[in-house]
This record gives C-alpha cells, structure tokens and sequence, in this order.
C-alpha cells in the first residue's frame, strides 16, 4: 500500500488552522502534522532577529522528527521573514504565506484596497515590495492590528470577544466616502492566518460590503500542484496537534472541524 504523504503545517498559533483547513480539501489522502509554536505566540511582541533565531532551529527539529514530504508555513510573519532562511537550511519543499496583494488590486474596482496584517507584517519590507511590484495603480492603505490575532485565538478558545474590539481593530481599514460605493475600500486583504476565524463577524461589522482575500484556497492549490497526483484516500492517513509548549489542547470538538473531521493524535 501506498504511504500517504506528510504535510506539516506551522503557525505561531492557531490561525494556520484557516489555511490547514483548505489542504485538507485538497489533499485529503495526505497524513498532517499541526505545530501551533504557542510558546512564542504572539510573533508581532519579538523582533526579526528573534523570530528568524526562534524559527529556523526549530523547523530543523519537527522535520527531524516528522519527515515531511512538504512544509506550509501558514503565518504570514514567519513567511515574510524566515521563507528564504528555512529553504536555504532544508531541501523539504516549502509553500508560505503572503499578503495577497497583488490577486486583491487586480480585482478592485474602486482601486482602494486595504491590507490588513500584524504590524510586523504591514512594516516588513516584503510587504511594501509587494505593493510596488503589484499596486497596478491601487491606492493600499497598510492596517497593522495590534489585537486582533489574540482576539481570534481567544474567540476560538471560546472566549467572549466584543463586537466592539473586532471593529476597533478593523475600523482603519474602511477609507473613502462611505455613501459614495464608487469611491471607497472595496477590498480587504487579510493578511493574518488567524482573520479568517473572525470572518463572519468582520463581515457583519464591516461598515460597508468588501470583498475579503483569503490566500488560504491559493496555498492549497500550490501544496497539491508540488504534491503530484493523488495516491487515494489511504486508511493511514491521519492528524497531529502538537503545541510548543507542551500544554494539552483540550479543544478537540473545536479542532476537528479544521482536520477534516479526524481524530487528532
């Protein structure tokens, strides 16, 4: 019998469950490995140096220990700073994750688009490289939240999380003149794995529609294109959830959901 590929899935927390989810879709004959590096968590409170320094020796150590035949690096922090670094020390193929900007300018219609990201992701220079490369003419308002990944994290933990929190920290993002559609932000790139949770409720918040950008579908499709042709839903096929720290995660219910609906080891 065919072994089923490994595919190991990193995030600061929990909102690579966002992209995990939609790999799974995908590349439901593939055994996954969920590293939640809560013990740093959050990425935004360290420095480059820190995370660069935290990051690459850890990845060596999960790879050691689970063989991945592909790693997703589902935070767009880590990807905007530790891509190049982790490629360069391991030969497992790597598929990031980046701020869609480039999908969102050439879909809005209005040409304001906001990115709304940490605020290590929205002041990194890849970020801004993104935005010269890919504006074709937008004008991109940069939105660094400070609350609003631990306000998922916390959501999804099942605490109580305000609507008035939520919108606070998405509020920057709505530019222009809210009665004229023509002239104000149509699209919203969410450019934290961990925005996705809250989805629903920014949707009911937001002070006017927006087209909202997941690249969680995208990264699926690349996983699979370097994946190759499926080998079949094979009976072995399962799923970890491993947190740095050690803690138990006590949110199976939760959790499963995200996995595919597996028992998680």
């Amino acid at each position: 019998m065919t072994n089923s590929p490994t595919i190991l899935v990193f995030d600061s927390g929990l909102g690579g469950l966002t992209v995990l989810r939609e790999v799974v879709a995908a590349r439901s004959d593939a055994h996954f490995v969920y590293v939640a590096d809560d013990a740093f968590f959050p990425y935004g409170h360290h420095s480059e140096d820190e995370i660069i320094a935290r990051v690459v020796p850890l990845m060596g150590e999960l790879i050691g220990t689970h063989d991945p035949d592909l790693v997703v690096i589902a935070c767009n922090t880590a990807s905007t700073l530790v891509l190049s670094h982790l490629r360069a020390a391991y030969s497992v193929p790597f598929v990031g994750t980046v701020p869609a900007i480039k999908p969102a300018c050439a879909q809005s219609r209005t040409r304001r688009v906001s990115v709304l990201g940490t605020k290590g992701t929205v002041k990194r220079e890849y970020t801004k490289a993104l935005i010269r490369d890919f504006a074709q003419g937008c004008e991109v308002t940069l939105v660094g939240s400070p609350e609003l990944a631990s306000l998922a994290e916390a959501a999804l933990g099942g605490a109580s999380v305000s609507d008035n929190d939520i919108l606070a920290e998405l509020a920057p993002c709505f530019v222009g003149d809210a009665e004229d559609a023509g002239a104000r932000t149509d699209t919203v790139v969410l450019a934290c794995t961990h925005y996705p949770l809250l989805l629903d409720r920014m949707k009911k918040l937001a002070p006017w529609p927006v087209d909202w950008i997941d690249p969680a579908p995208a990264i699926a499709r690349r996983v699979s294109d370097l994946l190759g042709a499926r080998s079949g839903d094979i009976a072995q096929a399962g799923a970890e959830m491993i947190f740095t720290s050690n803690r138990v995660h006590g949110l199976s219910a939760t959790l499963t959901p995200f996995f595919g609906g597996r028992a998680l080891a």
